[in-house]
């Protein structure tokens, strides 16, 4: 048997450990509540949500943002032109089960130049997009998208929405939460503010009291009033061009998410259906039978 001596020493380095844990913690904590960023806002997307779909003119809007700001500096490595007129995509027409057969997106594809290779001298040209092409990248590769940005390369867009938590909200957060910096906060002249961009301030921070939420970001705000002209009418605010452009995003991120919503609601129906066949069933077969 353990004496009680011995277990008043255990219960004492016990207590001790304990207390030193919670030391740590009510340490750490302010400077866990210092650093972060700002939660994201709600974008009032029309996707979100277990019966949601995609607004096809809010795809449309986006894809010409990307187009006319964003592809300037980010790829879309996995995204082809005749994804765009995929079933409950931007540019999907009923009337063209096959997108390669779009017009429309066939015409997009061709304001578009590709890299390609001369099959009878073997030089390399440039030509004309096809549906079967990729988004064309902004750089030959990562090494000069660095270089051309100041050592950050632009990251490929193509499934942005689910790498990061909050997918849309948090795009779309960030491309319109840029603000003036907080006055005592060291920075670059290559690092912008942006309260939604993760990160510690802290070690940059010679003002008073926390230091602000958010993070530092290489790219400056990309968007600015009127930037683009929306075939639709729509006024192309800040606000306005986030909130398409994310919407967009979500898109190439997940293609498929309005079928795969769709499949999953008849499957619950089929096994609510099942469920009350098989309990019927089992009613039946043992009724009058002792258990």
């Amino acid at each position: 048997m353990i004496s009680n001596e011995k277990k008043t020493v255990s219960f004492r380095k016990t207590l001790v450990v304990l207390t030193a844990a919670l030391g740590l913690v009510a340490v750490a904590a302010p400077a866990m509540a210092a650093g972060g960023a700002k939660h994201p806002r709600s974008g009032g997307f029309s996707f979100e949500g277990p019966f949601g779909t995609y607004d096809q003119g809010q795809l449309q809007r986006g894809y010409k943002v990307y187009k006319e700001v964003c592809a300037s500096c980010h790829s879309m490595n996995l995204v082809h032109f005749r994804n765009l007129g995929d079933k409950h995509g931007p540019f999907w027409n009923p009337e063209y089960p096959n997108p390669n057969d779009n017009p429309v997106v066939k015409a997009l594809a061709k304001e578009s130049q590709v890299p390609d290779i001369d099959s009878e001298t073997g030089e390399a040209l440039m030509r004309d997009a096809t549906t079967a092409d990729k988004f064309p990248s902004p750089y030959p590769n990562a090494t000069a998208a660095a270089a051309a940005n100041g050592g950050a390369a632009p990251p490929d867009l193509s499934v942005m929405a689910k790498a990061r938590h909050d997918g849309a909200n948090y795009i779309y957060s960030l491309l319109s939460g840029y603000v003036t910096p907080p006055k005592g906060l060291k920075m670059t002249s290559a690092q912008h503010y942006n309260p939604y961009m993760a990160g510690d301030l802290t070690p940059f921070w010679e003002g008073e009291g926390h230091a602000p939420k958010g993070g530092f970001i290489a790219m400056p705000a990309p968007l600015r009033e009127g930037q683009v002209t929306y075939d639709d009418g729509t006024k192309a605010s800040v606000d306005q061009m986030a909130k398409d452009v994310a919407a967009f995003i979500a898109w190439t991120s997940e293609p498929k998410a309005t079928e795969r919503k769709q499949t999953g609601f008849g499957v619950l129906i089929f096994l609510v259906l099942f469920a009350g066949l098989t309990y019927a069933s089992y009613r039946r077969i043992w009724k009058g039978v002792a258990h």
